[in-house]
């Protein structure tokens, strides 16, 4: 895959609304919620949603547009997460990103904890150390919090899926 090989660059800083370019094609934030803000999103470049919030489907505002949308829903409840969970992000991040040109835009309700657990993973397997990513995401998104047991989830997973790649 060409995108796993290519070099990030810094991304452009925040949009219109609440979304936080960590790499040049990879975007963190909060809720979309409603039309004008997806139409923010398209007009921003992002051609692929990874939507972590258990409280909105952004399905129906993306499709008029042509954005395509992984409902990966999550609570936000500070308990483990499911290896499922990353996996189903981590692949779908990677198909969208492999696509010359595209852009993605993981979030949650607020773009705190789900959002960048998920934006970890996915910087994770596509080979960054965990410790860089995480500080990496820190600095372009200083809103963003790593809970523990998020981080562990996130750990356990990768453990898998490292062993998946060997």
């Amino acid at each position: 895959m060409r995108f796993l090989n290519q070099k990030f660059a810094p991304g452009d800083g925040n949009q219109g609304m609440d979304m936080t370019w960590v790499t040049g094609r990879i975007a963190v934030g909060g809720g979309i919620w409603n039309e004008e803000n997806m139409a923010a999103v398209a007009r921003a470049g992002i051609t692929h949603v990874i939507d972590m919030q258990i409280e909105f489907d952004d399905t129906p505002l993306a499709q008029p547009l042509g954005i395509e949308v992984l409902w990966n829903p999550v609570d936000d409840d500070f308990q483990p997460k499911k290896a499922e969970v990353f996996q189903r992000g981590v692949e779908f991040a990677i198909e969208a990103l492999d696509q010359p040109g595209t852009k993605l835009y993981i979030h949650c309700a607020a773009g705190v904890h789900r959002a960048p657990m998920m934006a970890l993973a996915l910087l994770c397997a596509l080979g960054w150390k965990l410790n860089d990513a995480i500080r990496m995401i820190e600095r372009r998104r200083p809103q963003s919090d790593f809970a523990d047991v998020y981080v562990r989830s996130v750990e356990k997973f990768l453990q898998g899926y490292a062993a998946t790649r060997r």
